[in-house]
């Protein structure tokens, strides 16, 4: 609807809008249908060079503040979260690999993303979840190579992609790995814990690696610093995830919207109900403000001010509107609401996930306490 404002450049935000109206919406419920990774649209995102935008332009990429990337991963999200978290699966690897690989990781992999390459990124464990910094999956160095072995579970997006970015043990620390699908002793299955009700975007895999040889300057970051280069990447797609969710949100309340307002009960409009109408009102000003605060946080990791903070209360704050505006979607729309082929099951289930996937709201809340703790007492108590 016209009045969601663009927060960036109106122009690029109108583009982001079309590609998801021509190319994403339509074939959302099917995604979500079938559960499946959406390869053909990862592949027309790099043909429209949407696949790379945080990329610089001397490695292929489009060169974008991370401000304009959220502006994207909204749009995506409105249209589909499932091909949302494929591309955002796709950023994760590629921020990476461009803060923190070596020059030679960075001229092998990041001209491949603008040409339709997509990746995963492997963090957890089935023993360990969200506490990443235990883990069993191991790498051991041998002359220029490292070799990998271990099991990584619960790998979004990892039934299409071509490349792991891979969380591991070394005798030296935790270190971060860019292995590539095709190297001998990489497999995928899915286990009986691989399909989730939301975030649908094919099964969440299980990854196995058994002597898996890569190069040394496969190592992301030094060994040791391995928890710094996954918790800076956080920051970012988490700030991503919440793009998405709001934008899922924004989506909920313009269907829901267009149906009270042509659906007739008791021989007036749904809308017309006063009840109704404050519905609309709290979801559109809870939207507003979690849209404020999501580019706010876009500007902090731009600037780099404050990342943790800034990234986690956006996460926080618009999870939390996105799972309130699609249960007051389905509550409005009434037995419609809860069809099947109705999209506000879709966005419930989709807005629920978000509070688990990429940094429980646990987890934010953490953190966000953690940023606070280390701040100095103005005045102590006499």
């Amino acid at each position: 609807m016209a009045f969601w404002k663009a927060f960036e450049d109106e122009a690029a935000v109108e583009g982001f809008r079309e590609f998801t109206r021509a190319h994403v919406k339509p074939v959302a419920a099917e995604i979500d249908r079938e559960d499946r990774y959406p390869a053909d649209l990862v592949k027309l995102a790099a043909e429209r060079g949407l696949n790379a935008l945080i990329v610089p332009k001397n490695y292929c990429g489009a060169g974008c503040t991370f401000r304009r990337v959220v502006s994207f991963f909204e749009e995506v999200g409105a249209g589909s979260a499932s091909v949302g978290i494929s591309l955002n699966s796709n950023f994760q690897a590629q921020n990476a690999i461009l803060r923190s690989g070596s020059e030679s990781l960075r001229q092998r992999y990041l001209p491949q993303f603008a040409r339709g390459l997509a990746a995963a990124y492997a963090l957890t464990e089935r023993n360990h979840g969200s506490d990443i910094r235990s883990l069993d999956t191991t790498a051991v160095r041998q002359g220029d190579e490292w070799v990998l072995n271990g099991q990584k579970s619960f790998i979004t997006s990892g039934s299409g992609a071509g490349l792991f970015i891979i969380l591991v043990q070394t005798p030296d620390g935790l270190g971060v790995f860019a292995v590539p699908r095709e190297v001998e002793g990489v497999s995928t299955f899915a286990s009986d814990r691989s399909e989730t009700f939301g975030l649908r975007n094919g099964p969440h895999v299980e990854l196995v690696l058994k002597d898996v040889r890569v190069p040394f300057d496969h190592l992301i970051g030094d060994v040791g610093t391995g928890l710094k280069v996954v918790l800076r990447n956080l920051n970012f797609s988490r700030t991503l995830n919440a793009a998405m969710a709001i934008g899922l949100a924004r989506a909920a309340f313009d269907d829901s919207l267009n149906y009270v307002r042509q659906r007739k009960a008791f021989d007036q409009f749904v809308f017309d109900f006063q009840g109704i109408q404050w519905y609309f009102a709290e979801m559109l000003t809870e939207i507003d403000a979690a849209r404020l605060l999501l580019y706010s946080a876009a500007d902090a990791l731009d600037q780099g001010h404050e990342v943790e903070r800034h990234s986690s209360e956006a996460k926080l704050m618009c999870c939390a509107v996105a799972n309130r505006v699609t249960a007051h979607a389905i509550q409005v729309c009434g037995a419609y609401g809860t069809m099947v082929n109705s999209p506000f099951n879709r966005y419930w289930r989709d807005a629920k996930t978000f509070e688990i996937g990429g940094g429980s709201m646990e987890i934010l809340k953490n953190t966000i306490g953690r940023f606070l703790s280390r701040l100095e007492i103005a005045e102590p108590l006499a």
